[in-house]
């Protein structure tokens, strides 16, 4: 469930934000965002199970609970005893825009199933799995380290989480399943992995869609350049 660090300007531009600042702008606690982050890791489930099934089995998966996810929130958006229930359990849990009734905007939880299901249709199934791996690992990484450590604005959010999001991106490439596992592999997935912490750290788009999705282009892009004509739709190794 969740959007990562606080979306908002910090300050002033060229001006470093203080830490409160940075608490503040998130909106939660940070008791409440290791909570969010604790639910968003188990949405690892999606790219580790993905690696041993087929692209039909895992939309014959996905589909159902996304569109389940899907009425109960559109119903917590417009029907307003689901909403005055949904926010006495998990109010909480979610950001304040979460619980913008004029926005109507749709939680975390729903939009990371949205982009699962897109990246499992648009992506061949090496990019999917590692594209989000380093969406939950990453973007919880990079929020947690952010509202702790982050003094220094870069973009809209720190200079600390989108470092902290790069280098624990990289990491899950270098372990992440690859076709041939050649060094140009491992490149691809390095530059992707720079290019996911610039959009999480600078997007106005909601970072549970944006990432996988700027992560799965570039590194589609780079593959064919690179790499063309290697099978990335087939079985994938769990990790190497």
């Amino acid at each position: 469930m969740t959007v990562s660090e606080p979306s908002a300007p910090l300050t002033t531009p060229g001006e470093a934000p203080r830490a409160d600042d940075l608490h503040a702008a998130a909106t939660i606690d940070y008791r409440s965002e290791l909570v969010r982050k604790a639910i968003h890791l188990c949405s690892l489930s999606i790219p580790v199970i993905y690696s041993f099934i087929t692209k039909d089995l895992a939309l014959m998966l996905l589909v159902p609970v996304t569109a389940a996810f899907l009425i109960v929130d559109t119903a917590r958006l417009y029907y307003p005893p689901v909403s005055r229930m949904f926010y006495r359990v998990f109010g909480w849990l979610l950001r304040r825009h979460e619980q913008d009734e004029n926005a109507k905007r749709f939680n975390g939880a729903t939009i990371v199933l949205l982009s699962a299901v897109l990246s499992v249709i648009v992506f061949p199934k090496l990019i999917t799995v590692t594209a989000f791996a380093i969406l939950i690992i990453s973007d919880s990484t990079s929020a947690l380290i952010g509202r702790r450590y982050g003094k220094r604005r870069f973009l809209r959010k720190s200079l600390a989480g989108a470092t902290a999001f790069f280098l624990s991106a990289v990491v899950v490439v270098l372990v992440s399943p690859k076709a041939e596992g050649n060094v140009w592999e491992y490149a691809i997935g390095i530059v992707a992995a720079a290019v996911g912490a610039v959009v999480e750290s600078g997007s106005t788009i909601d970072d549970n869609f944006s990432i996988p999705v700027s992560i799965g282009i570039m590194m589609w892009i780079l593959y064919a350049v690179f790499l063309p004509g290697l099978d990335l739709s087939g079985p994938v190794p769990v990790l190497r």
